[in-house]
């Protein structure tokens, strides 16, 4: 005998348990009753209708009563309401809402599915604003977008900086409202933990969103026109979206006496059955089981309603299936950026007590030499001895969801952190790198597992600074003008073998480096030399996600990782520039190069436009305007590149000092080039065009076995005695005859560098030496050197001057940055 199954709730739970149970059995009786108008809607896809990114209402509508009751030939009966379940008598009370008529039916099997509801506090004034919203279906989307178009409000005030609230925001800002968001904890975004939130905190300030944190809402006054915060602040405003969570429609669960557990949910055992095994319970008012800490909890997401939706319905009809939990797998868009995460955050394993560790890295999306390669801030959470992983969250504007679709596929396969980088990944240029961020993540996860390397935290690193701790920055002394960790002491990774001994063995010592890679080389070395190490996670670019650096620049023009700047209407009109460029895919210090040459040939006040891919020229255009004395007019994200217009202006070479006094201002940098290997020449120059592209004067200065690297392959014979040629012939001549510092291999290693910086898109020597020499870097060769080592001017390349000790250290004397190489 076929069963009559009730189900009570459309959209995702109901109507997925609806569908499944024709699927499986054409004779049974399927009645579904829904309290709205809509039995399947989009329900994810409301905020963009309302923003008019999605242009046509019924594209919302999933499925329609008359088109699923001819699909699936079953009774849906629309605005009616269940009011009330008799167990004992297996029937419910429906309400026809249209007619206010009740009665009743019988079933066999009752599936609830009635979804959460928009919470709505007693706060003072709420009842009395009719400027405010809640939004859960499609009458609350027409309500709203009908109310922002024919009001045409200016502002508008969102209270709750989750989901709902963080799309609403976007959306009405693409509507040109301004908008402020109220969040009253001190993050948006709560999956994620608060270092990666605060990446998106800076992203929507630069969008132009007022975001309060850590403030809630005291009063509603003048009918919502006025907003009181708990801190006294008061916002004048045109409409108001409420978005601070929902709470499970349980009640009527409840009165018919059904178990209920976390939050007011309906609870439920693994095969979806409630306290009544003739009732089963799915969506977003079921208390479910966190798939990672086994703990009861509500997780109110799409997934995981119509995946109960369809085992519910494979059990009804005797299948034997269960719900292993939810593990809360989650995607937002936030303005140009991505937010995901995936299991547990830190926030709830400190909360039950969990012990873990977790790393950082920050990747690119895909290979850097193909275009369109954004950076991927990826957190990996796990249990140190086992390997579990208990999570992961990502922030970024490309790749973003599928790094964490494959660690919540790993999860769900039982994975753990060292199978992470045996992961074999799709990969092609466009797509990824041959080592996809989900296998570095692995990598380094590895690395603490098995002891290689131990790390510190970012809220950590300060209170240790201050109490003394030793914490070394190896980046280039040039990357620390764009913001370094106050209290660092600054060893660059080249140089720590040479300094072992001014790095204490008594007292343990703490790396730092730019996103962690170059910190834990720095640590491999020193630990192996008796030295206790441990590495800053995710390096200074995860510590000054939080920390911003102190930065300023013309028109007072902030720049964050979205790449954005706030600029007061005086200081920018109607631009015309008179120069565009297009950087896009370039390395750096490519993009800032092409700027540097272009602002050369410029007359003061033309306007250079320009366009990257990469984020960090954002800001490092801001620190090059501000040391060059050039103006940054506008940056903004737009079509997948950062933009930035830039004036030239007249640079000045003295500068303030707090005492009203004027100062000369040392610009000039130099090096002292010593070695001839190769790897190290490649560094030299890199550095040199970098500096010289910031405006410094660059002076290097090639001695010794750094001649070699001057010297033509195609060099004239010239009149040299025995003991000089003997030299010539054992010393390289030429950039292609250069040795590697280490893994030479009988010549082997400079060949494998060489294709792999062509395959990397990264220039060769002579490219970068002849980069350097355009922008102006002054090449000066040891006039005492090329007599010790029998070489001639004649021997070098164009545009090499001879000086001796005093020109290099009358270029010194005007330096504010010397190196030696």
């Amino acid at each position: 005998m076929s069963k009559k199954i009730v189900i009570v709730g459309g959209v995702a739970g109901g109507a997925s348990t609806a569908a499944r149970l024709r699927r499986l059995d054409e004779k049974a009786e399927i009645l579904m009753f829904e309290r709205g108008e809509y039995i399947s809607f989009a329900n994810c896809g409301l905020p963009y209708y309302i923003g008019e990114t999605i242009t046509e209402r019924d594209a919302l509508l999933v499925q329609t009563v008359e088109g699923m009751s001819k699909k699936f030939n079953m009774d849906i009966r629309n605005l009616s309401e269940v009011v009330k379940i008799n167990r004992l008598n297996k029937t419910v009370t429906i309400k026809n809402l249209r007619t206010n008529e009740t009665y009743e039916e019988s079933y066999d099997v009752l599936v609830l599915s009635p979804g959460a509801s928009p919470i709505k506090p007693p706060i003072s004034g709420i009842d009395e604003a009719n400027n405010l919203f809640t939004l859960r279906n499609i009458p609350d989307t027409d309500n709203i977008k009908n109310f922002v178009d024919n009001n045409k409000p200016k502002k508008a005030v969102v209270v709750g900086g989750g989901f709902i609230g963080i799309e609403m925001a976007e959306n009405l800002h693409d509507r040109g409202i301004e908008v402020t968001l109220v969040e009253m904890g001190n993050q948006i975004m709560a999956p994620v933990d608060y270092e990666m939130a605060s990446i998106l905190h800076s992203h929507i300030k630069d969008k132009g969103v007022n975001l309060i944190l850590e403030d809630g809402v005291k009063e509603f006054k003048n009918n919502g026109k006025q907003i009181i915060l708990s801190s006294g602040k008061t916002i004048d405003t045109d409409m108001i979206i409420l978005s601070i969570g929902v709470r499970p429609e349980s009640s009527l669960a409840k009165d018919a006496g059904l178990d209920i557990g976390e939050r007011g949910t309906i609870k439920i055992d693994e095969t979806l059955r409630t306290s009544d095994k003739n009732i089963y319970a799915i969506g977003d008012a079921v208390e479910v089981k966190d798939y990672i800490n086994k703990k009861p909890t509500m997780i109110p997401l799409a997934w995981p309603a119509n995946r109960q939706g369809r085992l519910a319905a494979d059990h009804i009809m005797g299948r034997n299936v269960k719900y292993n939990g939810t593990l809360g797998t989650s995607i937002a868009k936030v303005f140009d950026m991505t937010v995901a995460s995936t299991g547990n955050n830190e926030k709830t394993l400190k909360r039950l007590g969990i012990k873990y560790k977790a790393i950082h890295v920050h990747p690119n999306s895909h290979a850097g030499y193909y275009p369109g390669a954004f950076p991927i801030s990826l957190k990996l959470i796990f249990d140190a001895n086992t390997g579990k992983i208990f999570g992961a969250q990502a922030v970024g504007y490309d790749g973003i969801d599928k790094r964490i679709d494959v660690i919540a596929t790993a999860i769900k396969g039982s994975l753990n952190v060292l199978d992470l980088p045996d992961l074999e990944l799709s990969y092609a240029p466009p797509y990824s790198s041959a080592k996809d961020p989900v296998n570095m993540a692995g990598y380094v996860a590895s690395n603490i597992i098995e002891g290689m390397v131990d790390v510190v935290y970012w809220d950590e690193i300060d209170k240790i600074v201050e109490n003394g701790g030793l914490l070394i920055d190896v980046r280039e002394s040039i990357e620390r003008d764009m913001g370094y960790i106050k209290g660092s002491i600054n060893i660059p990774l080249g140089e720590i073998r040479n300094r072992l001994d001014e790095i204490p063995k008594n007292k343990e010592v703490y790396i730092t480096c730019q996103v962690g890679l170059r910190g834990y080389l720095a640590c491999r070395i020193l630990s192996q030399h008796g030295h206790k190490v441990k590495n800053l996670d995710g390096g200074y670019k995860t510590y000054s996600s939080v920390f911003k650096p102190d930065s300023s620049s013309s028109c007072d023009c902030g720049v964050t990782d979205s790449g954005s700047t706030d600029i007061e209407e005086d200081c920018l009109m109607e631009i015309a520039p008179t120069i565009s460029l297009n950087a896009c895919g370039l390395q750096c210090p490519g993009p800032i190069m092409k700027v540097y040459q272009n602002i050369e040939k410029m007359n003061e006040g033309e306007v250079l436009e320009i366009s990257a891919s990469d984020p960090g020229f954002v800001k490092d255009i801001a620190s090059w305007c501000d040391k060059t004395g050039n103006t940054l007019l506008k940056s903004d994200f737009e079509n997948n590149a950062f933009k930035a217009l830039i004036q030239k202006g007249q640079s000045n070479n003295l500068v303030r000092n707090d005492s009203n006094t004027l100062t000369e201002t040392k610009d000039g940098a130099t090096m002292v080039v010593f070695s001839g290997d190769l790897d190290k020449a490649i560094a030299s120059f890199i550095i040199a065009t970098g500096a010289a592209s910031m405006g410094k004067k660059v002076t290097m200065f090639f001695t010794f076995w750094g001649l070699n690297i001057l010297r033509k392959h195609d060099a004239p014979d010239v009149e040299k005695d025995t003991l000089e040629k003997m030299f010539s012939m054992m010393m390289p001549k030429g950039t292609s005859k250069l040795p590697l510092s280490k893994m030479n291999m009988g010549g082997m290693g400079p060949k494998m560098i060489n294709h792999v910086m062509a395959k990397k898109n990264v220039d060769s020597l002579e490219t970068l030496m002849k980069n350097a020499m355009d922008l102006g870097v002054k090449i000066v060769a040891c006039s005492m050197s090329m007599d010790v080592m029998g070489l001639k001017e004649e021997e070098f390349i164009d545009g090499v001057e001879i000086g001796g000790v005093a020109s290099y250290l009358g270029a010194a004397e005007d330096s504010g940055l010397n190196l030696f190489i």
